[in-house]
C-alpha cells in the first residue's frame, strides 16, 4: 500500500465513512491512477477533466457512476492533498437526468417472491419489502436485538448515514421471519453468508433476484431496491402519510420521499381533473329547418 493510499484511507477512517464508501473511493481513486500511470499527487485539474472525458464519452459511464468518481476525487484533492482548487470548476459533478423508478404492482411483488427458489434468500427479499430496508440494512440484521416482539418493530443498526432506526414488523413478516429461523437456526447473522461469522453479501442477494426475475417472466425490472420503491409506493396509496413514511425509509429530507408522490397512481390518476369541475354546457336549441317552396 503506498503512503498516499494510506493516508487517505486514514483520513476516511478518522471521518467515519462506511467502509463500502471507503472500499469504493480507494477504487475509484485506483482506476484513476492506472489511467495515468502515475500517482495522482503528480496530476491536476486538466487531468481530471480529461478522465471525467474518458469516462464519459469511451467508458459510456451513467452520470451516477461518474458522481461515484467524483466524490472520490474530491475527497482525495480536498482532504488528503489538501488543494485549494475551486471543486466545481475543477471536479465538476454531471447533471443526472431525473428518472422515477418503475414500480412492481402488490400483485407482482406476490409473484416475484414466490419465484424465489431459496428459503433465506426468499425471506431477505420478503423483508426489504414489508419493512422497506436497503439491502445493506437487510443483510446486516442480527438474530438478537433486531426483532422486537413486544412493540413490533425491527432494529435497523447503522443504517446508510451511520444512523440506526426502528421500522415496522408486521405480523406476517414476524411468522416470516420465525419460520425461516426455525428452519436455518442462524445464530449472529439473520442471514449468514458463505462463513457463519459473515453476513450474507449483496452480490448474492442480487444474483439470486437477477435468477427470480427471469423465472417469473416480469416484464419490469426487478432489483432488491425495487422492493423497498414498492414499500415506499403500496404505503402512500394506502393512506400513509409522507413523513411516516419518510421516518420508515430512513430519509434525511422529506423531499427525497416526496419524489414517491409522483409514482403513487392513485395519489396522480385518483385526483379530480379540473375539466370536470367545468359547469356542463346548456344544449343548444337547434334552429327551425328552412322552409321548402319546391
Amino acid at each position: 500500500m503506498t503512503p498516499l493510499r494510506l493516508r487517505m484511507k486514514e483520513d476516511m477512517q478518522v471521518r467515519n465513512l462506511s467502509p463500502h464508501t471507503q472500499g469504493s473511493y480507494l477504487l475509484q481513486v485506483s482506476l484513476f491512477a492506472r489511467h495515468f500511470e502515475q500517482s495522482p499527487a503528480l496530476l491536476g485539474p486538466e487531468d481530471v477533466r480529461s478522465y471525467q472525458i474518458y469516462l464519459a464519452n469511451e467508458k459510456k459511464l451513467a452520470p451516477k457512476s461518474i458522481h461515484v468518481a467524483v466524490a472520490a476525487l474530491r475527497f482525495l484533492y480536498r482532504t488528503t492533498l489538501g488543494r485549494d482548487w475551486d471543486f466545481d470548476r475543477s471536479i465538476p459533478c454531471p447533471k443526472a437526468p431525473k428518472q422515477l423508478p418503475v414500480v412492481l404492482s402488490p400483485e407482482e411483488v406476490l409473484h416475484f417472491l414466490g419465484c424465489v427458489e431459496s428459503l433465506m434468500h426468499r425471506t431477505i427479499l420478503t423483508t426489504c419489502y414489508a419493512a422497506g430496508l436497503r439491502i445493506s440494512e437487510a443483510t446486516h440484521l442480527k438474530c438478537r436485538g433486531a426483532i422486537d416482539r413486544q412493540r413490533m418493530v425491527l432494529r435497523v443498526e447503522q443504517g446508510k448515514g451511520q444512523k440506526d432506526r426502528y421500522v415496522m414488523l408486521s405480523p406476517r413478516l414476524l411468522e416470516t421471519l420465525t419460520s425461516y429461523w426455525r428452519v436455518t437456526r442462524p445464530t449472529d447473522w439473520m442471514f449468514p453468508g458463505a462463513s457463519s461469522d459473515q453476513p450474507i453479501t449483496r452480490d448474492a442477494v442480487g444474483n439470486a433476484c437477477k435468477r427470480a426475475h427471469g423465472r417469473s417472466g416480469l416484464s419490469k425490472p426487478v432489483t432488491p431496491h425495487s422492493l423497498r420503491h414498492a414499500f415506499a409506493v403500496h404505503l402512500l396509496e394506502a393512506g400513509t402519510d409522507v413523513r411516516t413514511i419518510q421516518l420508515l425509509l430512513g430519509h434525511r429530507s422529506l423531499a427525497t420521499t416526496a419524489q414517491y408522490l409522483r409514482i403513487a397512481t392513485n395519489k396522480v390518476c385518483g385526483t379530480t381533473s379540473p375539466l370536470e369541475l367545468l359547469p356542463h354546457p346548456t344544449s343548444r336549441v337547434a334552429p327551425p329547418p328552412a322552409p321548402e317552396h319546391f
